[in-house]
């Protein structure tokens, strides 16, 4: 992954194209498409195919442990991040004297559940400054009615990465009551994770990891209460099927409530295989060779006199870049018709690096986005 040679073999689709867009749809290696043809022969197989199928599901939920750094019984799998927060908005059930964080720098999956309950508790928006959201705001909006804080570790919009010690250190102080909720989406399989003593973590799988869609990852630390949703279902249930399955349920805690119906298993396999290649490679290797590139891009950037919407110069790497501009549209189809692929989005233009973009994809960028301009 962190050479030519092996970019072309693993990421054939990458021989034409400068992909500077891993936030919104990763490249998945040949190891995936190997594992959807796996399950594909063995979904072919009928019941019997059940065997391998919980298998993989088992194979894949001690990979996503090691990756989150979780105990296997601490990490189960939805069918996207969406699903995820509704379950953990019906596991809370919050009431309207209940308060909620969000920020302004939030995915609209780990924000809109808050604002969408049938009796929504009072939200409150942490606004970033400068791109960044600063911890010495969150005495003045925390308190003993705080239930819930929902922050990315980095976010999707301008790729901020969240200082996590200050942030934790300020709600465990202001917020006894509190759960935290961090989305990784835009973190896992890219940078090393530091957050810690979280209530319940959560990533989508078709980004960073290099998976497909319909699949998310929800990590719940076994504490003395762990998040439970009440959502009805089997597959979270102890007693689907047993005499007294109309008159309780039985519910697992945890994470694996959060597994309410029939795994998604072509995402798993997927999954899988996605997870155990970055494992062989090393996050802590991606990150040591594509942040170079990321400050390749920030300096072009600023030698273009684009200031990036939140700075990395600082040290503190994500995967992401983002600028606005006016001409945004203009320059999208510009780049799009020399095969560099960014994400466009309402005046905003979002890049992305990851461990299979080389210095020639950012200086093709450079040099495309220089002409456009």
């Amino acid at each position: 992954m962190l050479t030519q040679e092996f970019i072309l073999q693993d990421f054939p689709a990458l021989a034409n194209m400068a992909y500077l867009n891993t936030a919104a749809e990763s490249i998945p290696p040949r190891c995936v498409h190997e594992a959807l043809t796996q399950y594909a022969q063995d979904k072919g197989l009928g019941m019997r195919g059940r065997v391998p199928h919980n298998e993989t599901l088992e194979a894949c939920r001690e990979a996503a442990a090691k990756m989150v750094r979780l105990q296997t019984s601490e990490v189960s799998f939805c069918s996207c991040s969406s699903e995820a927060y509704n379950l953990l908005s019906n596991a809370l059930n919050l009431k309207r004297d209940d308060e909620v964080i969000i920020t302004d720098l939030d995915f609209p999956a780990g924000a809109t559940p808050w604002l969408n309950a049938a009796n929504p508790p009072t939200v409150h928006l942490w606004k970033a400054q400068d791109g960044i959201l600063d911890a010495n705001q969150l005495p003045q909006i925390l308190n003993e009615r705080t239930r819930l804080i929902q922050v990315s570790l980095v976010s999707f919009y301008n790729g901020h990465r969240l200082e996590w010690a200050p942030f934790i250190e300020a709600v465990r102080k202001h917020a006894p009551n509190a759960k935290v909720a961090v989305d990784v989406t835009q973190a896992l399989g890219r940078i090393e994770l530091d957050c810690q003593d979280f209530d319940i973590l959560i990533s989508s799988t078709h980004k960073w990891i290099l998976g497909i869609h319909g699949g998310c990852i929800v990590g719940i630390p076994n504490k003395q209460k762990p998040i439970t949703t009440n959502a009805g279902g089997w597959f979270h249930l102890e007693n689907a099927f047993e005499s007294d399955r109309f008159d309780r349920t039985v519910r697992k805690e945890g994470a694996l409530s959060f597994s309410v119906g029939m795994p998604n298993y072509a995402a798993i396999y997927a999954l899988n295989a996605a997870l155990r290649y970055i494992e062989r490679i090393g996050v802590k290797q991606i990150a040591h060779h594509a942040d170079p590139l990321v400050s390749q891009l920030e300096a072009g950037l600023i030698e273009l006199k684009l200031k990036p919407m939140a700075s990395q110069r600082q040290g503190n790497f994500s995967g992401i870049l983002a600028i606005q501009h006016e001409q945004s549209d203009t320059i999208h189809a510009h780049l799009e018709e020399a095969e560099v692929h960014v994400m466009n989005h309402a005046g905003r233009l979002r890049m992305a690096l990851h461990g299979y973009n080389t210095e020639a994809d950012v200086e093709k960028f450079l040099n495309e986005l220089k002409k456009a301009l």
